[in-house]
């Protein structure tokens, strides 16, 4: 058991490094160097890659976004609502993300975004136009950009733990941790939302972290001390909430 004040204090140390981290992965769409329509892209920022040799994320990079059929890039796992969204015929156009933005839980019920959307039209309109030419970039081969894959490690891992009951007060009691870097109301304030995450999604991302899969050093320092058991609480209260 750890000592509760060497805890926390590592804890508060590692929130410092946390947005600093966060800040270096911003690339050339990050909030120093946007201007004008680009500067709408931030809050996508966190969890979407854009450009040339674009990854995953949290999110799908974006790259040759328009005319791509909803839910369709086979190497990312998407909700099970976006990938019916694109069987049922969605494709990206300008006309169908400016109503997705507008309102994403209320477009694609169940999606796994949680920004809570863009209610300026005009704002829309820039940032899908500044979209249209940022989104022309050819993105990274999953050999070549290291492309977030799960392993079957991780999927065995995330198994016996999503074959667990997870209590989740005992998650919200542990949360404390998290969202004294991650919000609790779901916005994002640069780093990556946690707030209404699926519980397969949120399991499998915390064993990508530590195995290495995803490639982020305070990431995976946080979770290599949670066990099955925290990591299960943790789902079931996380998957519970919704974006404010």
């Amino acid at each position: 058991m750890l000592d509760q004040g060497r805890h926390h204090g590592r804890i508060k140390m590692l929130c410092l490094l946390v947005p600093a981290f966060f800040a270096g992965m911003a690339g050339p769409f990050g909030a120093s160097a946007a201007t004008g329509s680009e500067k709408l892209f931030d809050p996508c920022a966190t969890c979407h890659d854009l450009g040339k040799g674009a990854r995953h994320g949290v999110g799908p990079h974006l790259d040759r976004l328009f005319g791509r059929v909803a839910g369709s890039l086979e190497d990312f796992r998407y909700s099970e609502s976006m990938r019916a969204a694109g069987a049922a015929g969605l494709v990206w156009t300008a006309e169908t993300l400016d109503k997705y933005l507008e309102k994403p839980r209320d477009f694609i019920k169940g999606n796994r975004m949680v920004y809570r959307g863009m209610e300026d039209a005009d704002d829309r309109q820039a940032l899908i136009s500044w979209l249209e030419t940022a989104s022309e970039q050819e993105p990274a081969s999953a050999s070549a950009a290291g492309e977030v894959s799960t392993s079957s490690q991780v999927r065995d891992l995330a198994d016996a733990v999503l074959q667990m009951k997870g209590d989740p007060e005992y998650g919200e009691y542990l949360a404390g941790d998290c969202v004294t870097c991650h919000q609790a109301s779901g916005k994002t304030a640069g780093i990556p939302p946690i707030v209404g995450l699926p519980k397969d999604y949120f399991v499998t991302a915390l064993f990508e972290y530590s195995t290495g899969v995803r490639p982020n050093d305070v990431m995976k320092l946080r979770v290599a001390n949670l066990s099955h058991e925290e990591i299960a609480a943790l789902a079931a209260y996380f998957s519970s909430l919704d974006p404010q």
